[in-house]
């Protein structure tokens, strides 16, 4: 037998590994039968609707997908999965039972992208080795690595608790003598770690857990090194959490234990004062902080802090890190205390400045540990955004992306030097260069618009990117390299020069030059200016290779059309969308074949949300993927079915983007979206997730935070959205995710609260706030005020000629006229809502509205037309109002059969709660029951049915009411709590029509 750890050979089928320690499995078989994949045991069922049982492992597609489908799995014949406890970047990590040896672990699946990785592999056993020898009582242990159908996992100790961060969201800061309890207890953990040669790196609240009584651990150490990939300390990518990287980590340098330190100064400081030492409003001005700034001591901010443990935490923060603590010993050193093992908080008369160190009762004093020299690691990342026709809106969400298998460059190309003195090279030649660059599957060129914003909220503010600032943008962003360049005029001749810079040193990586016999010869020089840069940066590709297909990238009729094109860029990154759209424009007139315009356009479009002619762009630019290299093929098609509703297709253009150029800036972000438009929820949350360790900005925390509450997650939902909120303050989706998750977990006041912060963030957010809390106001049957609010919020988006919300309003406003049985009222308001647009969504829920009031001709003519769309979800529309118009026949029958269908098409929450009707309808209450269980289940769902962002949480309610009545007909005892249930929520306002009926049901 082999060690699944480290790899020893020729082991006993039982016990501990001889080299490592590692328990071997021993390969008992379950109990009991194992027929037609269901396991036979005393008086349960057998579970034949799965593929696998208890008795064997799961299909890898199973494992694979890490989520809480896993539950109640048995692992390599040994751990049963019993609770999913969340995702991180490395994979799922759950609850689960080790049957060999009875007792609760904490089981973490590595991502197969990771695990497939040989260097990944072999470092991540290294790394497991050396953290298996840190034993200590703050320390959670490792136990093994495990193998699960080729998917790779470990398990360590389980601690029933609460992680650091969850306690300094939920207190905002601690008082001095709790703070320095836990602390201590973390110095202990790192001191032991350190002692045994292992440096965290990514030491965050997150990876600090406390029991129920305040006992300290510490977990994850050597896993952010382990996750390196071959090439990162080249290629400038981030190991480890930007919030708490230590200024060594940010510029590149060498890591060692004091870094483990200065992180520790971070969370010292936050869990006295309540808040970063380092915030800012931008990711840049934080690391410049960082980098050149000394924090505002925590006893300025609060005398109520003693001065000694001001000045030790501010000791953690020394910028040099030779000024700083060289152990964690020395820090309880400097708080005059040893952690005593059986106390909780620490008595004021322990805090002494430069106290003397006291020993644990019972434990000998140690010296200082002997630090050895860690690995080198690369210049950290804080990346914001990255846009263009690489990211764009949709529905209001940004599009983005992460990296793959090679280790991604991100390469920032600066402002060319135009000594020519035509104003027709200005910003004509770098997007060219990103074009070319890009050829390299793994180089990901950043976003020329947001490193501009970025270089404006410098010290020394700049609107150019030159060089200096060029460099520090590109520092603050993990951005490994940046490209400089000049062109001149020597006579008829032009003379083109570039220059890869290290972002860090500012060294020469690599240099180029070449000559154009005139102007319109200056295109062809790009692709040979650009091939020794890529070959450099570790393109192995032939060069004659990259000629052929660099100088096939960015194929334009002259130079006034790439030019015009440059100058549409930098106006849809600077905001100015209806300059850039009339800047793509003049491109698409002066050279009607090149692709890039139209695609230029299509993106303009979905941001002034002009969808109709996003998607007549998109045609245009289809017309001429021939003019387009593969990575631009797949990122058109991709946002041509993004913005056509081919969901399916979206996903598979993503999908492959990111399997053949790994490095690409958007493949994550996008696939995300498709995603959940899919309804493929799990999925989404893990592209987001991706999307966030990569490229951390705030479209990625946008979509993590929305479609962890969307996946019913609301706590996790509410977490992310807090931390959104505060990377991004400005943002609208930061308090849009926040009210989402505070509707989820009940908060229904503070959900109030926060959507009318909105409204204080502008024409928009004054108009996502309408929508939010008329909502709100619906779901707790305060119909009269929705009204009130909607009809309010319509009249202000027409007047702003924003026709698509102002219809969405109407479709809402309809919605609840129905529920206050107002038909006609409820039918002009459809009317309305179909003046303003024609969107699917829209003729949808309007010919909803048609068949419940009984205007059957107009339903099926909404119906027809949907059923003709392309569009997956818009024929699954179709089938619903046909189930709609059959059910007002009395043909329940044919109602199940057109919602099955409906269903198998798009597998929507809505889907299935018109099913669980028909079948209430038809007396199947056992399948109606299924369905309307399977409502509650997914309610994360039900906070945008559409996925679009648009709160239609107040569609919940329902679902109890006729979950009681299917009770009633299943005569169970229990079916009056549904309607207690709805009672609770709609009851008090009064309004509500049913109110009456189900207080006579309850005997009231």
């Amino acid at each position: 037998m082999q060690c699944p750890l480290c790899q020893t050979e020729n082991l006993p089928t039982a016990g501990t590994c001889t080299k490592c320690s590692t328990p071997l499995p021993t390969n008992k078989p379950e109990l009991g039968a194992t027929i037609s994949g269901g396991t036979l045991s005393e008086g349960k069922i057998p579970r034949a609707t799965y593929a696998w049982s208890m008795a064997v492992d799961p299909p890898p597609e199973a494992v694979a997908s890490q989520g809480e489908e896993l539950i109640g799995v048995l692992l390599a014949d040994r751990y049963e999965i019993l609770q999913l406890l969340g995702q991180g970047g490395m994979g799922a990590v759950y609850k689960a039972r080790d049957t060999e040896l009875e007792r609760l672990v904490a089981l973490k699946l590595i991502r197969p992208e990771l695990a497939s990785n040989p260097e990944i592999l072999r470092r991540f056993k290294q790394e497991l080795i050396l953290a298996r020898e840190v034993t200590h009582r703050n320390v959670i242990r490792i136990f093994d690595l495990g193998q699960a159908r080729g998917i790779k996992f470990i398990t360590m100790e389980f601690v029933e608790g609460r992680d650091l961060r969850t306690v300094i969201r939920d207190r905002g800061k601690l008082p001095p003598d709790e703070t320095v309890t836990i602390i201590a207890q973390v110095c202990r953990a790192l001191e032991a770690a350190h002692a045994a040669g292992v440096v965290h790196r990514d030491l965050k609240p997150q990876n600090i857990m406390l029991d129920a009584k305040d006992r300290v651990y510490v977990m994850d150490f050597g896993i952010a090194h382990s996750l390196e990939t071959p090439g990162m300390t080249q290629t400038g990518a981030l190991m480890g959490t930007p919030e708490y990287m230590s200024p060594e980590q940010a510029k590149g340098m060498k890591v060692d234990a004091r870094s483990d330190l200065f992180a520790l100064g971070i969370i010292f400081y936050e869990m006295l004062t309540g808040v970063s030492p380092y915030k800012a409003d931008t990711a840049i001005a934080t690391l410049l902080k960082r980098t050149q700034e000394r924090p505002q001591p925590p006893a300025e901010l609060d005398p109520t802090i003693p001065k000694a443990i001001s000045d030790v935490v501010m000791k953690c923060l020394e910028i040099d890190r030779d000024h700083r603590y060289s152990t964690a010993r020395e820090i309880l050193e400097d708080l005059g205390h040893e952690m005593p093992t059986s106390i909780r908080t620490i008595p004021p008369t322990m805090i002494q400045p430069g106290g003397a160190s006291r020993a644990l009762p019972g434990e000998p004093s140690k010296p200082k540990a002997a630090l050895q020299p860690w690995m080198w690691i690369a210049a950290g990342s804080l990346a914001l955004a990255i846009v263009g026709l690489s990211a764009f809106l949709l529905r209001g969400r940004i599009f983005r992306s992460q990296a793959g298998p090679h280790a991604p460059i991100k390469v920032l190309v600066a402002d060319f030097s135009n000594h020519t003195g035509d104003p027709v090279f200005d910003g004509t030649l770098e997007p060219m260069f990103n074009v070319a660059l890009e050829g390299a599957s793994f180089i990901n060129a950043y976003n020329r618009g947001s490193a501009r914003k970025l270089a404006e909220k410098l010290p020394n503010p700049t609107e150019k990117l030159d060089e200096q600032p060029a460099r520090l943008v590109a520092l603050s962003q993990g951005i490994s390299t940046v490209i400089t360049g000049e062109i001149s005029r020597r006579g008829d001749n032009y003379e083109v020069s570039a220059l890869a810079l290290d972002a860090a040193s500012g060294n020469v990586i690599a240099k180029s030059e070449a000559t154009a016999a005139s102007k319109d010869d200056v295109l062809g020089t790009v692709p040979k200016l650009v091939a020794p840069i890529r070959k450099a940066l570790g393109d192995a590709t032939p060069e004659a290779a990259q000629l052929e297909r660099a100088g096939g990238a960015f194929t334009a009729a002259s130079l006034e059309v790439v030019h015009q094109y440059g100058e549409a860029m930098e106006q849809q990154f600077s905001g100015k969308t209806e300059e850039a759209l009339k800047s793509f424009g003049k491109a698409a007139e002066l050279d009607p074949n090149f692709a890039r315009a139209y695609s230029g356009m299509a993106s303009s479009s979905i941001k002034l949300d002009r969808q109709a002619d996003a998607a007549k762009y998109m045609d245009l630019a289809m017309q001429h993927v021939d003019h387009m290299t593969d990575r631009e093929r797949y990122r058109v098609r991709g946002l041509y079915y993004a913005t056509s509703g081919n969901w399916q297709k979206c996903t598979e253009e993503y999908s492959s983007l990111v399997q053949s150029y790994p490095g690409d800036n958007i493949g994550h972000n996008n696939l995300a979206v498709c995603l959940s438009e899919m309804r493929n929820l799990p999925r989404a949350v893990e592209e987001a997730r991706q999307d966030v360790q990569t490229n951390p900005n705030e479209s990625a925390y946008t979509n993590l935070s929305v479609f962890t509450s969307y996946t019913g997650d609301f706590q996790n939902g509410e977490s992310e959205a807090r931390d959104l909120r505060q990377r991004y303050p400005s943002s609208e989706y930061g308090y849009l995710a926040l009210a989402f998750a505070q509707m989820g977990e009940g908060q229904l006041t503070d959900a109030g609260d926060t959507y009318s912060q909105l409204a204080k963030l502008g024409e928009h957010g004054a108009s996502t706030s309408a929508w939010g809390l008329a909502d709100l106001a619906v779901y707790q049957g305060r119909f009269s005020d929705s009204v009130r609010i909607l009809e309010q919020g319509a009249a202000a988006d027409l007047a702003s000629k924003n026709n698509d919300s102002a219809a969405d309003k109407f479709t809402a406003l309809a919605y609840t006229q129905l529920w206050m049985q107002r038909n006609a009222q409820a039918t002009a308001a459809v009317d309305k809502a179909l003046a303003n647009s024609k969107e699917v969504k829209i003729r949808f829920l309007a010919a909803k509205v048609y068949a419940e009031t009984g205007q059957q001709d107009k339903a099926q003519k909404l119906a027809t037309g949907l059923a003709a769309e392309v569009q997956t979800e818009a024929q699954a529309d179709a089938k619903m109002i046909e189930a709609a118009l059959a059910l007002k026949r009395k043909d329940t029958q044919q109602a199940i059969k057109a919602l099955t269908d409906a269903n198998t098409l798009l597998n929507t929450w809505l889907g299935h709660f018109e099913l669980g009707r028909a079948y209430l309808e038809a007396n199947a209450f056992a399948e109606a029951d299924s369905e309307f269980d399977q409502c509650i289940k997914r309610r994360g769902e039900a906070l945008s049915l559409f996925m679009d962002e648009v709160p239609t949480y107040g569609y919940l309610p329902p679902v109890y009411y006729y979950q009681g009545r299917v009770r009633e007909g299943l005569k169970s005892a229990g079916f009056a709590e549904s309607y207690r249930t709805y009672l609770g929520i709609r009851g008090q306002a009064g309004e509500d029509p049913l109110l009456p009926e189900i207080k006579k049901k309850l005997g009231q």
